[in-house]
């Protein structure tokens, strides 16, 4: 103990030592750092901190510190947050020898937590207990094409990691057969006691239909935007000038049944293509954005579309009620 404690000393010392409750490493580890480094530190500092103790990813650890550790800490008056910044408290007030002994104290805290929980301090992120191999790991990322079977993202949006689709506690083999590409998120919301196969989501993507004009778009020269789920094009038949089509790759006649990653990728196109009308032509003033789902809706191309159209101040004589014009004698509100 230094000779003359502070009173920040004394206050983290009796934290550290009597009121920390420990339900994981993450307390003592998140203080190291701040000691460490003088205060303060971004939450992505404080996760690289406890990669060093179990080598997993990156995003995992700094949401644990956002959502939980920092939290905490934060609430016991330890920590404030800040511009994306953690500091503690009354930093400012020790003397390098109070903060070595509080990082003695926590190393202490630490070990002994380790000690007495063992090869159990990580079983959380144990998703089972023998390690899925390097070429089989290798063979469904490459199945998946670097995506997630879940949501769709990307290997470089999100960790993956290689789930058991029937989970190991409920019999489930480490066979390819059995294997599938999730993010961590969606593995997490996954769960040990669920068999959904996502596999299927990813395969979907390809789905095409001989015949449909919407289908055979690549290379055809119409595409003005697109991206690996979606593309936009000019309408045929334009309502106005710049009217355009924003269509997801995969065959679906209902666009409401579009998998979230199309979802987005669609909502990407129509934002895309209405900043180049926008600055292509001054004198757009408003838009219409619609699609219609079944014959009844007006559809007549049974591969989903979505219209973007621009709208201009006088092209028509009553705008008022806009896509409620659909049924004509709806479109007032009176």
């Amino acid at each position: 103990m230094p000779p003359h404690p502070s009173p920040t000393y004394d206050r983290l010392r009796h934290y550290i030592a009597q009121r920390m409750r420990m339900s994981h490493i993450y307390q003592p580890l998140m203080l190291m750092e701040l000691l460490g480094r003088h205060s303060p530190a971004p939450a992505q500092d404080i996760a690289r901190r406890i990669l060093g103790e179990d080598v997993t990813q990156i995003e995992y650890y700094t949401e644990r510190v956002k959502r939980m550790v920092g939290r905490v800490l934060t609430g016991n008056g330890i920590t404030r947050y800040g511009d994306g910044l953690y500091s503690l408290i009354g930093a400012e007030e020790l003397s390098d020898s109070e903060r070595d002994a509080l990082l003695q104290l926590c190393r202490q805290r630490l070990d002994g937590f380790r000690e007495q929980r063992g090869e159990e301090v990580f079983a959380h992120r144990s998703r089972h207990r023998s390690p899925i191999s390097g070429s089989a790991r290798y063979r469904v990322l490459s199945r998946a094409r670097g995506r997630c079977e879940c949501c769709g993202a990307h290997e470089h949006q999100r960790a993956l990691e290689v789930d058991h689709i029937i989970p190991k506690v409920q019999g489930g083999s480490d066979d390819i057969s059995n294997l599938q590409a999730l993010c961590f998120r969606c593995n997490a919301g996954k769960r040990d006691t669920d068999r959904t196969d996502f596999r299927g989501v990813q395969a979907s993507y390809a789905q095409r239909q001989e015949g449909c004009v919407f289908c055979t778009l690549e290379g055809s020269g119409r595409v003005l935007l697109e991206n690996e789920l979606a593309v936009c094009i000019a309408d045929a038949y334009p309502v106005s000038e710049g009217h355009s089509l924003v269509i997801p790759r995969r065959h679906v006649a209902d666009g409401v049944a579009l998998h979230q990653p199309e979802w987005n990728a669609v909502v990407d196109l129509l934002k895309l293509r209405r900043e180049q009308l926008i600055a292509q032509d001054a004198s757009i003033s408003g838009w219409n954005v619609g699609l219609n789902s079944g014959e009844a809706a007006g559809q007549t191309v049974f591969h989903a579309h979505w219209h973007l159209i621009p709208r201009r101040e006088g092209d028509c004589e009553q705008p008022r009620g806009g896509v409620r014009g659909v049924i004509p004698n709806r479109m007032s509100y009176a």
